[in-house]
């Protein structure tokens, strides 16, 4: 606790939660009033903290939707809550990460989704050609405090550490001013949240090493790769035996033993390349559903803001997009979803003109034919068949470059 409390440990922490950003907790105290809150407060915290008597806050409930049906439910700290635990983190990471095992990618310091993507492609293009696809049941809500706080007594001593985070975990969450204690889970928005779970279930990734497989995990998701059903059937009743061990439960609905091309991992699946090419990364469908259903609602025709301000949201939307799904393969796919937006775009145009003058007005300023405008106007209430019309010419793939909004498939 000591090392947690010295002042260079601190100040990294609170640069930390000012990055992060986030919202308040149940006090309503927000990032940019925590530091002169700490200047007043620090004093007593910090006694608190080496006495092993500090009580966190309760937590607020927050719900945000999945992107394949059904809700997340987060917990959020207080700002103050979150510096300590962001200062305890700092502390423990570095201890407990050079333990964990090489093929475990989610929340560490130099690995990513895309490590573990490239990692899994590696082992199917190896000849495994089956995968143990585990997901979790609710993991985040049914870590069992017990079994969790045991895997940290074997490496921490500091009974005032061990103390703190205990009562994190049990912090109660509040909803609508009415309290609900927790006895189970580790919500997700707090700072410790990640590495907890990885202290969990590094026990399980240190079992499938010693038995030699082929995996990939991040966070609560696990895939196994083989080279048999047969297999995948076995190491599919290991998992089981061993999550069980930890008081977990394998959703069975969502868990299969599959081919790799038809199971998804953070977002991305593989499709077969050309004779000897092995098997290449693409966007998942479902994810690829997503993206789709957030750019109709950028750029639906009901909407009421200019074309800059759509453009400058598909641009925000679309940048993070690219960056995470670069490793996917698909140009063609890319260039599809490329026109499609900005027949999207096209249409929001005309829908912004309405009446048909103004659409051969303009139509016309921008290059078009007197025939080709005439016929687009004609039709002034068919914003989407319109949009796919020659107007390309009044909006070329040039004009939405300077829009700003990137292409996908560049």
């Amino acid at each position: 606790m000591e090392h947690v409390c010295q002042r260079a440990n601190l100040q990294a922490a609170l640069k930390r939660v000012r990055k992060n950003k986030g919202s308040a907790g149940i006090d309503g105290m927000t990032v940019g009033e925590l530091p002169e809150h700490l200047k007043a407060h620090w004093p007593a915290l910090r006694e608190q903290l080496l006495a092993g008597t500090y009580q966190p806050s309760q937590v607020r409930r927050q719900v945000i939707p999945k992107s394949g049906g059904g809700v997340r439910e987060l917990g959020i700290p207080t700002v103050v809550d979150r510096f300590i635990q962001q200062a305890i983190l700092q502390v423990l990471g570095p201890r407990f990460d050079p333990a964990f095992s090489q093929y475990s990618y989610g929340f560490r310091p130099g690995r990513s989704a895309h490590d573990a993507v490239v990692q899994a492609q590696r082992y199917v293009n190896d000849g495994r050609r089956f995968v143990v696809d585990v997901d979790l049941e609710k993991f985040f809500d049914r870590v069992n405090h017990d079994v969790l706080m045991g895997r940290l007594a074997k490496r921490i001593e500091d009974k005032r550490l061990l103390g703190v985070i205990r009562r994190y975990l049990e912090a109660g969450i509040m909803t609508n001013g009415v309290t609900r204690e927790r006895h189970e889970g580790t919500p997700q928005g707090g700072p410790l949240s990640p590495l907890l779970a990885n202290v969990l279930l590094d026990e399980v990734d240190k079992e499938l090493e010693t038995r030699g497989h082929a995996f990939v995990r991040y966070a609560d998701d696990c895939n196994v790769y083989v080279r048999s059903r047969r297999a995948g059937e076995r190491v599919m009743g290991l998992l089981r035996r061993l999550y069980a061990g930890l008081r977990l439960r394998v959703n069975e609905a969502k868990s299969a033993v599959d081919r790799p091309q038809n199971r998804k991992l953070l977002g991305y699946s593989f499709y077969w390349g050309r004779r000897g090419e092995g098997v290449k990364p693409k966007v998942a469908p479902k994810a690829l559903d997503a993206m789709k259903d957030r750019v109709r609602e950028i750029t639906r025709r009901t909407r009421s803001q200019s074309i800059a301000r759509v453009a400058a949201d598909l641009r925000s939307y679309l940048v993070g997009w690219k960056n995470y799904f670069h490793l996917a393969m698909t140009p063609r796919i890319f260039a599809d979803l490329d026109a499609w937006i900005r027949h999207r775009v096209r249409a929001l145009h005309l829908k912004h003109w309405r009446r048909g003058t103004t659409i051969y007005r303009e139509l016309r300023a921008r290059g078009l034919s007197e025939r080709g405008a005439a016929r687009v106007a004609a039709n002034d209430r068919r914003w989407w068949k319109n949009s796919a019309m020659l107007i390309n010419v009044a909006f070329p793939i040039q004009y939405f470059d300077q829009l700003g909004i990137p292409r996908l498939a560049a």
